[in-house]
């Protein structure tokens, strides 16, 4: 665990939580938990999966006087020693590839756009998740038996098997997909020989698990420091030193090349320059250059209120600028994300249980990511993706000089930022346009399910297959457990399957590949499912991740409402900001949607700039003196 001390507190990394009975076990959406508690109970161990194990550790923050209890559950992974994994037959359960072939599949031709929701929805999900979790794989690409390399080889190395006659690869193919399985935690699995003996393996999440701008500002001192502008004393983020883009800045590069040279490649055109990948608080920023659009807007809008804070009290030092600035930017998160967004994931119905209003921190709740948000859960906004990234001028059209990018093409490819109009096509590409449809008949892209990194990797990966054996590789207990600890039903055959996804035709499908939905990834039992009324999900997901947030909140002791965090005064200005105004501060876009999350034709459900009150930062005039 490593303790982080920013501007706004103490943060804590760590491992990620068994979201098991320590968590809401006085629900209502958990009222078995006598009968419920141990998820992995009777939880049947398919090749490639692990047992699962709980234990608390507690560790007490060192240097603060006020009392706290910060607890990291760890979740332990390991294969039983009686289990023989060549006795088992391969038909036991299917391989994710096949699970992604027969149920994921769709073509770009059968994508249906949403009629509510704007792409916005789902580039702002996966700019929230990159905030909470990330997960760091093994540092060896190797097997540990015989050094096989498994970009490769398949032969003894955690690569996953294509199928015979797999409609990318052809019948019989020999080819794999490369699979690099999580890093265990020090101390954990085979590494827990340093402490004496081998032991249960635990996954890492290596960011803070609190919703506070960490995807700007970095997870740990250093690379925060490395994020600043120490080159004057006004308490700026760093920015680009080579391009800006119509005057306004750029995410600064990385120093070498790397990964995003990737314009040769894309265009087929030789002789074009080349640029190196932008530097953000969170690795994968250069994801895609819609994702990349939203970081450049908060780092903007951190430089915009150090400015505008030194112009208020011009006699506060660099770091007072910086980190009041971040601080505010770091509340913003914890605003937007429960008023605006998660109402329209996870629907009413779960607001009103999990997300009321604020009741306060509570020194007992741990706020921790479970492995099941992580790795399945919160992955739900992938079947949103649409098979473009839209570009669209002032008029929301499509854009005449740069049009809109197949998503495919839009991977690590800075350089379309740089040469190719910048920041605001993208943002209004993402106002202006409707996310696609999660349909049970049409789930994945091709651009994430064929053509992932096609241009980076040595074999283009395939999301949805790398979904569910990170969940296998994690040890999570599959669909039905987790229905049960939600208080839902558990499903024992196809026709009861049929009913919870009103879908005969993909009860069906699953019957086959996994013989009972007691064996079902949890990952695609949840994106399956239709959703609930008013929100992007269907029940399990919506218990799964109201309940998260609600440890987050109430697990934060620097949450923006808690009193002495923010003035009164303070809180009033901060719970009138919006994501319009931010884009209206820092873009050329004049224009917004009322709500930017749903999606409307430009129309009277647009609004002006000049309609949307400005961020009020009177409240922090003198503050520190």
């Amino acid at each position: 665990m490593e303790l982080l001390e920013t501007g706004s507190g103490v943060r804590v990394k760590g491992t990620y939580s068994l979201l098991n009975e320590y968590m809401y076990s006085d629900s209502s959406l958990n009222k078995d938990a006598s009968d419920s508690i141990n998820v992995t109970e009777h939880w049947r161990i398919p090749l490639g999966y692990s047992q699962t194990h709980t234990m608390l550790c507690s560790s007490a923050l060192p240097g603060k006087t006020m009392t706290m209890k910060t607890m990291t559950m760890f979740l332990f992974l390991t294969m039983p020693a009686a289990l023989d994994l060549t006795s088992l037959s391969p038909s036991f359960i299917s391989q994710v590839r096949d699970v992604s072939n027969r149920i994921l599949s769709t073509t770009d031709a059968g994508v249906e756009s949403d009629h509510v929701y704007s792409y916005m929805i789902t580039l702002f999900g996966q700019w929230n998740d990159h905030d909470l979790t990330f997960t760091p794989t093994s540092p060896s690409i190797r097997s540990f038996n015989d050094g096989i390399d498994c970009d490769l080889s398949c032969a003894q190395s955690l690569c996953f098997q294509i199928p015979p006659e797999d409609s990318r690869f052809g019948n019989n193919s020999k080819s794999c997909i490369p699979f690099f399985r999580s890093a265990p935690a020090c101390g954990t699995g085979t590494t827990g020989h340093v402490f004496g003996k081998a032991n249960i393996r635990q996954q890492v999440n290596a960011l803070t698990a609190f919703l506070d701008a960490g995807q700007v500002y970095g997870s740990d001192d250093a690379q925060a420091l490395s994020l600043r502008d120490l080159t004057n004393d006004f308490g700026l983020m760093r920015v680009n030193d080579r391009f800006t883009d119509n005057g306004r800045e750029h995410l600064p590069f990385t120093n070498t090349l790397g990964t995003c040279s990737t314009r040769q490649k894309i265009t087929n055109v030789s002789g074009v320059e080349e640029v190196p990948c932008f530097v953000a608080g969170d690795t994968r920023v250069i994801e895609n250059i819609a994702l990349s659009s939203i970081h450049t807007l908060f780092l903007r809008e951190h430089n915009r209120l150090a400015r505008a804070l030194r112009q208020l009290n011009p006699h506060w030092s660099s770091e007072t600028l910086y980190q009041e600035a971040r601080k505010i930017v770091g509340g913003y998160p914890q605003v937007i994300v429960f008023r605006d967004y998660l109402k329209h994931i996870v629907g009413p119905d779960a607001m009103d249980h999990f997300l009321p209003a604020y009741p306060g921190y509570d020194e007992n709740v741990d706020p921790s990511i479970a492995n099941v948000f992580a790795t399945a859960a919160y992955r739900f906004a992938l079947l949103t993706l649409q098979p473009l990234v839209f570009r669209l001028n002032e008029s929301y059209q499509e854009h005449p000089e740069f049009p809109s990018v197949p998503l495919h093409k839009a991977f690590f490819a800075p350089w379309r930022l740089i040469f190719e109009g910048g920041v605001d096509p993208l943002l209004r590409g993402l106002l202006g346009r409707p996310a696609k449809l999660a349909t049970q008949d049409h789930m994945l892209v091709d651009a994430v399910r064929e053509k992932l990194f096609q241009f980076t990797a040595k074999l283009a990966l395939d999301l949805g297959s790398l979904n569910m054996q990170r969940g296998r590789d994690h040890g999570l207990p599959a669909y039905n457990a987790w229905r049960k600890f939600c208080g839902l039903s558990q499903p024992q055959n196809e026709e009861e399957l049929a009913q919870v996804m009103d879908n005969p035709d993909l009860a069906k499908k699953i019957i086959e590949l996994y013989g009972t939905p007691d064996n079902t990834d949890v990952w695609l039992g949840g994106v399956s499912e239709p959703f609930v009324s008013g929100g992007h999900v269907g029940p399990l997901f919506s218990c799964l991740i109201a309940m998260q947030f609600q440890k987050i909140r109430q697990g934060d002791r620097l949450w923006w409402e808690k009193n002495g965090v923010f003035t009164n005064q303070q809180r009033k200005s901060l719970a009138a900001v919006s994501l319009n105004r931010i884009i209206c501060d820092n873009t050329g876009i004049r224009k917004v949607p009322k709500d930017p999350f749903l999606f409307h034709h430009q129309g009277t459900s647009y609004i002006s700039c000049n309609d949307i009150p400005a961020f009020d930062l009177r409240p922090w005039f003198k503050i520190g003196e």
